[in-house]
């Protein structure tokens, strides 16, 4: 994976911030290029587009302003003006945020809001009732910047308060004798917010929670104690493991797989889910339920399996500390809580981590959990057919192919953000870009809906290809999810490409390989879809050269059902 460029602007001394994202960028192995605007020049350079700002291209930009210096300039006004601060200071941001739209399209604005804690207590509470004091507008700023984050595709609101944190956010000492505002453990925390944030961005992200059963999701042991014995519900500490599972059942609400890896017998342990009045999980929330007698590492390794993605992907709730131990050893790659030992601080405990940022949510998180379900009775079929055409032809396999569709916009944007492995050149888009790439008539775009026998996969894949004047033609995206690897869908695609350019005229076909470090998935899927090397992970193929696929899936025209 290249270099993340990342800006750094603010209106204090932000050489500590600067180091902070560097140390949280390193131990989080997110590889970085960094410019440091000069202090105190945020603002021009945000506006001349000939500043170092611009020259450097970032892809994101961190622009954090100070409170304490907010509420100094807020004092500077009259008094007249300060009733109308608010929203002076948010369409200054709004203003900002259009430039870079238009000057720097694709990078991403990291703006932290203005956490309690900062105001002046000159009017008391009375302040809050107060349109002219600092408390009623720094309430109002913040409401202000929700709802401009709400619309501006380039704008990610940062929350700057620390959940269950009781560490000062501010040394005013410091801010006297260095102008340094915030203490250097807050910048820390802060710039793991930030570098959590922009990993997600690309693509790297919490995507499945594995959670041990017996004292993690309910207090007690089912095989000891029974299904009436274990602590759950509405009384004592069943009260903490209620708060535990709605929380995760939300989780699930917004596309996070759970699944279960427990020391236990499958059938004892499913009992609670099916019939414990007092359970708000029940197995349907289950993307991939594991309960035996064997290693917790191996059982995830066969979750991992399943799902298909990645295991710093996944996250391992344990309250057992050799159990944690033991898979943080095998699988350093898997996220492992240090669960507390006090079951009524889990919950608080991890909601203060913030493990599950998202660039995005569509329709289709709504249905992960049931698909890959789904996809565990596939595998299930494919245990029990002797060869692999016997096995695609009984999937009965009927694909959709359209360009994009304004209405999978949200949906297109995530695949290229989540997906790592079928991933031809790593290019990631949000919104924005893929409106442009849809209103673009030198794109020729590709949109790929599955479904089976088990089920519907939803819009799995996605091809953009870009037009040039000499009658040719380059592939600049090409991506797949991995829960339909081996089905042909590819060769279906590529039949469909060909079939379309060849329309416009198109004779020749360029593509390119760009190594991620994930993708090797695809490190051969141009030269086994026909093209010829061209270079260093360069390919080309000539439109009369090419051969049909033969495949297993229907296509399906725009009336079919």
């Amino acid at each position: 994976m290249g270099h993340s460029r990342v800006a750094i602007l603010g209106n204090y001394a932000m050489q500590f911030a600067a180091r902070s994202l560097r140390k949280a960028a390193k131990v989080s192995g997110l590889p970085v290029d960094l410019y440091l605007a000069d202090y105190g020049t945020a603002d021009m350079e945000l506006l001349d587009p000939g500043s170092g700002l611009y020259a450097f291209k970032p892809d994101f930009i961190v622009w954090h302003e100070s409170t304490l210096a907010l509420r100094d300039q807020f004092y500077a006004n009259r008094e007249d003006d300060r009733l109308g601060y608010a929203l002076s200071a948010v369409g200054r941001i709004r203003a900002h945020l259009e430039r870079l739209e238009r000057d720097l399209p694709g990078c991403k604005v990291l703006y932290p809001n203005h956490p309690a804690g900062f105001e002046d207590n000159l009017f008391g509470h009375y302040g809050y009732k107060l349109p002219t004091s600092w408390h009623f507008q720094l309430g109002k700023t913040n409401h202000l910047l929700n709802e401009l984050a709400a619309e501006a595709d380039n704008l990610i609101l940062v929350n700057a308060w620390p959940v269950g944190r009781a560490e000062p956010l501010t040394d005013y000492a410091m801010v006297v004798n260095a102008d340094l505002h915030y203490t250097l453990p807050y910048l820390d925390w802060m710039a793991d917010t930030w570098v959590r944030i922009i990993r997600c961005h690309q693509g790297r992200f919490v995507k499945c929670v594995i959670l041990d059963l017996d004292n993690t999701l309910w207090g007690g042991i089912i095989g000891d104690d029974g299904i009436e014995g274990i602590q759950v519900g509405s009384l004592g500490v069943g009260k903490a493991f209620t708060r535990l599972q709605k929380w995760l059942k939300e989780l699930v609400g917004r596309g996070i797989l759970l699944a279960v890896c427990s020391k236990n017998d499958e059938d004892v342990a499913k009992g609670a889910f099916l019939r414990h009045p007092e359970m708000v999980l029940r197995l349907e929330d289950i993307s991939v339920f594991v309960a035996n007698w064997e290693s917790k590492a191996d059982n995830i390794a066969r979750i991992r399996q399943v799902l298909n993605i990645g295991y710093d992907a996944m996250v391992f709730l344990d309250d057992n500390p050799a159990e944690r131990d033991i898979v943080r050893r095998h699988l350093p790659d898997v996220i492992v809580p240090e669960l507390p030992e006090d079951p009524a601080l889990y919950l608080p405990h991890l909601i203060g981590l913030n493990l599950f940022e998202t660039a995005g949510v569509s329709r289709t998180d709504l249905e992960r959990t049931r698909q890959y379900q789904e996809e565990g009775r596939r595998q299930q079929l494919a245990q029990s057919v002797t060869n692999m055409d016997e096995f695609l032809a009984s999937l009965g396999m009927k694909a959709r192919i359209t360009p994009f569709q304004e209405q999978d916009v949200e949906r297109i944007s995530q695949l290229t953000l989540r997906s790592n492995q079928f991933n031809l050149r790593t290019r990631r888009y949000g919104v924005p870009d893929i409106r442009r790439i849809l209103q673009d008539p030198s794109c020729e775009t590709f949109s790929v809906s599955l479904k089976d026998t088990f089920g519907d996969y939803g819009l799995i894949s996605l091809v953009v290809v870009e037009l040039t004047d000499d009658g040719g033609a380059s592939i600049d995206t090409w991506i797949m999810s991995c829960r339909v690897l081996k089905r042909t869908v590819e060769e279906l695609l590529m039949n469909h490409v060909v079939e379309r350019l060849q329309a416009r005229g198109v004779t020749r076909l360029s593509g390119e390989y760009i190594p991620s470090g994930k993708n090797r998935l695809v490190e051969d899927l141009l030269p086994r879809l026909g093209f010829q090397p061209d270079g260093e992970n360069r390919y080309t193929l000539l439109m009369s050269d090419f051969t049909p696929f033969q495949t297993k899936i229907m296509t399906l025209g725009q009336d079919d059902k």
